[in-house]
């Protein structure tokens, strides 16, 4: 198994963290994203949209962090502990991917790339609407371990690196104490595994 990555990418360590989960081995490539090598042709026939990341399992080549994450859950885990078959629990986690994908993803990346990577972003507007998202994930653990089933699924590892991030995008954490200790208790957990700006609890 091969997956086309960055060490920066919270998309790419979302997918990272299942594969540990499911004790799947696997090579990662480095995709030089400030040199632009995600716009590369090479790189553009396994995803035309040159986003990371990228899997390949054999003959299968996917992108699209939270297609990856559908895809090793519902391959490698017949069980349904990290996506659950039964259909309301399935959506249930499916709706935190769409989340991941866009209240977070649009918002505390852009402001987080900002002052990584120089990205022109608007920066008040993007930091604002990042702190609207993880309010709304401060309301949903009120209360709660995980974000369903009060056990550790894909709808967290989908939400939680861009999340745990977000100080690196000036957004803090510090009025958000649900949040805090749900990235913790991932954090602590024995699936977990470090990046950059993301290290165990």
């Amino acid at each position: 198994m091969l997956l086309h990555g960055h060490p920066l990418s919270g998309n790419t360590h979302k997918v990272r963290l299942l594969l540990s989960a499911l004790g799947l081995s696997y090579e990662e490539r480095v995709v030089d994203v400030p040199a632009g090598a995600h716009k590369r042709p090479d790189f553009l026939a396994l995803n035309p949209r040159g986003q990371l990341p990228v899997l390949q399992d054999g003959k299968v080549a996917l992108h699209d962090a939270q297609a990856i994450l559908v895809y090793l859950a519902r391959k490698y885990d017949p069980r349904g502990t990290w996506l659950p078959t039964d259909p309301a629990e399935m959506a249930a986690v499916v709706a935190w991917l769409s989340f991941a994908a866009n209240e977070i993803q649009n918002t505390v990346h852009p402001a987080r790339m900002h002052f990584l990577l120089g990205v022109p972003v608007s920066l008040e507007a993007a930091q604002r609407a990042g702190r609207a998202a993880i309010s709304l994930l401060e309301a949903r653990l009120q209360g709660r371990t995980f974000l369903e089933l009060e056990r550790p699924t894909i709808a967290d590892l989908a939400c939680f690196p861009c999340v745990a991030l977000a100080p690196e995008g000036k957004v803090d954490l510090a009025e958000f104490p649900n949040v805090r200790a749900w990235t913790d208790r991932l954090r602590k957990q024995p699936f977990f595994v470090a990046m950059p700006g993301l290290a165990a609890a």
